[in-house]
C-alpha cells in the first residue's frame, strides 16, 4: 500500500515494458456517489490490458482550485498500479503519473545490421556507426470531473511534452471534434505526430485508428466516430540536460479520454 508522495517501484522496470505504451485510465470517468475515483496505470501493447505496472514515479492530482496534491491511496501490483482518490469539490481534476525516467539506449549499425545496448558507459564496437543514444521519459494523464466541469486543471506545466485541451475532455461526444494543443517546454510543436487508438481491450488493433499531425501553432483535432475510450500517444526527441547520462531524451506522453453518444 502506498499513500501520498511515496516513490513507487524499483529504479528500473522489467524489460517486458520495453516498447510498450504507458497509460492512466479511470475505471469509470464518472465518480461514485461519494466522489471516489479509481484508476489503473500500466504499460501495455493493447488498451487497456495491463502488462507491467507504471512504477518509479510520483503521481499527481491537479485540483479544480489550481492546487496540486497526490492520490489518497495507491497500490502497486505486478501488472498495474491502482489509484483511488476522492473528489471533494466540484470541477475538473487532472490525474498524472508524473514523469518517469527510464532506461538508456544506444543504437548502432555494424556491417549493415542494427544493434542496441543499454549500458551508457559501454562503447560501441570499432567501425560501428552510432544511430541514437537516448534515455526514455514517460508520462500518462487523464481528466475526470465532479459536478460542473471547469478548465483550471488545463494549465500547462510548461516543462516537457504535454497536451493542453481546448475541447473539454469530459464533455466529448461522438461526431464532435476534440481539439487540443501540443507543447514542449511551454512552446507549441509543429509537425508532431499523434496516434489515436480506440480501446477495445484484447481486440484493440495494435495499429492506431488514425494519426494526427500538429499545425504551426501546435494545434490538433480529431472527431470520434464511435463511442468509447481513446488513447492519444505522442513521442518527441529532445536534447537532454547537461547532467544527463545520455545526450537525448525520448519523451512519451499519453492522454486517455472518453467519447459518449
Amino acid at each position: 500500500m502506498f499513500k501520498h508522495g511515496i516513490l513507487l517501484g524499483s529504479i528500473f522496470l522489467s524489460t517486458a515494458c520495453l516498447g510498450h505504451t504507458p497509460y492512466l485510465k479511470p475505471l469509470s470517468f464518472e465518480p461514485s456517489r461519494d466522489g471516489m475515483m479509481t484508476l489503473d496505470a500500466s504499460f501495455a501493447e493493447k488498451f487497456f490490458v495491463p502488462e507491467v505496472a507504471f512504477a518509479n514515479s510520483i503521481y499527481l492530482v491537479s485540483q479544480p482550485d489550481g492546487k496540486t496534491t497526490t492520490p489518497d491511496f495507491m497500490s502497486q501490483l505486478k501488472t498495474r498500479v491502482v489509484i483511488e482518490h476522492k473528489l471533494e469539490e466540484d470541477g475538473t481534476y487532472r490525474f498524472s503519473t508524473g514523469k518517469r525516467l527510464g532506461r538508456v539506449f544506444k543504437t548502432y549499425e555494424l556491417d549493415g545490421k542494427r544493434h542496441s545496448m543499454e549500458n551508457p558507459a559501454e562503447s560501441i564496437p570499432k567501425g560501428a556507426k552510432l544511430l541514437s543514444f537516448f534515455q526514455s521519459l514517460t508520462i500518462a494523464e487523464t481528466y475526470a470531473s465532479k459536478g460542473a466541469p471547469n478548465d483550471v486543471a488545463f494549465s500547462a506545466y510548461n516543462t516537457g511534452l504535454e497536451f493542453v485541451p481546448v475541447t473539454h475532455p469530459n464533455d466529448l461526444f461522438v461526431y464532435e471534434p476534440f481539439e487540443f494543443t501540443s507543447l514542449f517546454d511551454g512552446k507549441p510543436i509543429e509537425g508532431l505526430k499523434v496516434q489515436v487508438f480506440l480501446a477495445k481491450d484484447q481486440f484493440t488493433d495494435e495499429k492506431p485508428t488514425l494519426e494526427l499531425i500538429s499545425n504551426a501553432k501546435g494545434g490538433l483535432s480529431f472527431t470520434p466516430k464511435e463511442a468509447g475510450t481513446y488513447l492519444l500517444l505522442a513521442r518527441h526527441r529532445s536534447d537532454a540536460p547537461a547532467t544527463s547520462i545520455a545526450p537525448q531524451i525520448s519523451n512519451t506522453y499519453t492522454l486517455v479520454i472518453e467519447a459518449v453518444e
